[in-house]
């Protein structure tokens, strides 16, 4: 395990699902503590809405922020022990983020809880519920992605952009439901395979979130951030920041701007023999793979997962 090079990645919202972790939590006492540490902070039982539900819960965009802290963080915790590893980079989708901060001693854990769940209810309230989507656009360059969006914004006169480039291929829109809606059939007609609505209550990283953007920039003020002891690669410019001011403005803009998901990988599976997700699902797995075929990658979201991984070290 000496001198291997190691990445570690932390998914955002859309993996979550009822019962995740369930077999990690049976086996690892780390889960349910660091979910209880959560549930401390926000003062309702999150690790009872990952068991129970409901979907409509869950998927509710302040509960489904803090919950897939926990369970990043969870899984990450439950690594640690077993391999010892040092990664040499962390980055996270979106939301996950906040969670390669908090792997990275930048940010504390209870901290950047109560940070995502602030965020969750400031994205919410930017944009009334049924008035902001996102859809996933299969099989088109980007390019031809957002001048199309561009095109719909000035038609429609309500936004929808580009909002995430995940892998070649795979391109996220959100914006005002209306003009997220004309774009997909668009989009289709242009040749897109598919244009598949995101099941997300808010229109993540569009100009909408602007408003929530500047009332966290305000919260955030108060929040304690440390130089990261390992690098951690921001979605907003794809590079490290180490100044504490730094963070704090790479995570407010990256509430309204895309996330350079693509750029992200590439410069991170430079030079590393595996990169690892580290949380529940394998969406990050399956954009590794088509972004970088050369690299290994581990999606660590059951312990069958994990053993497959302990092993291979």
């Amino acid at each position: 395990m000496d001198g291997m090079n190691i990445v570690v990645v932390f998914p955002g919202q859309g993996s979550q699902s009822i019962g995740m972790l369930s077999d990690y939590a049976a086996d690892w006492p780390q889960v349910q503590e660091t979910f209880k540490q959560a549930s401390d902070v926000l003062g309702y039982d999150c690790w009872d809405i990952v068991c129970n539900g409901p979907q409509e819960k869950l998927n509710k965009t302040e509960i489904t922020q803090p919950v897939m802290l926990a369970a990043d963080i969870a899984v990450m915790r439950v690594m640690q022990q077993q391999c010892m590893l040092t990664p040499m980079v962390f980055a996270g989708h979106s939301l996950g983020e906040y969670a390669a901060l908090v792997a990275a001693q930048s940010l504390d854990f209870e901290d950047a809880i109560k940070l995502v769940s602030k965020r969750g209810q400031l994205m919410q309230a930017a944009v009334p519920e049924g008035e902001g989507a996102m859809a996933a656009i299969i099989g088109l360059p980007d390019d031809p992605i957002v001048t199309l969006c561009e095109q719909v914004t000035a038609e429609v006169g309500k936004p929808v952009e580009a909002v995430n480039f995940n892998s070649p291929g795979q391109v996220v829109i959100a914006g005002a439901t209306e003009a997220v809606n004309v774009a997909m059939e668009r989009l289709k007609e242009e040749g897109a395979k598919r244009a598949l609505p995101l099941p997300v209550s808010v229109p993540s990283h569009s100009s909408l979130m602007k408003p929530a953007a500047d009332q966290l920039a305000e919260y955030m003020k108060d929040i304690k951030i440390e130089k990261p002891r390992i690098q951690v690669i921001h979605n907003i410019d794809a590079k490290s920041h180490d100044e504490p001011d730094a963070i704090r403005e790479a995570l407010v803009k990256q509430l309204y701007n895309p996330v350079q998901w693509t750029h992200t990988i590439q410069i991170i599976s430079d030079g590393a023999d595996v990169v690892v997700e580290c949380g529940p699902g394998r969406v990050l797995g399956g954009l590794t793979r088509r972004i970088n075929a050369e690299v290994k990658s581990f999606s660590l979201d059951t312990t069958a997962s994990m053993d497959k991984f302990l092993e291979s070290m």
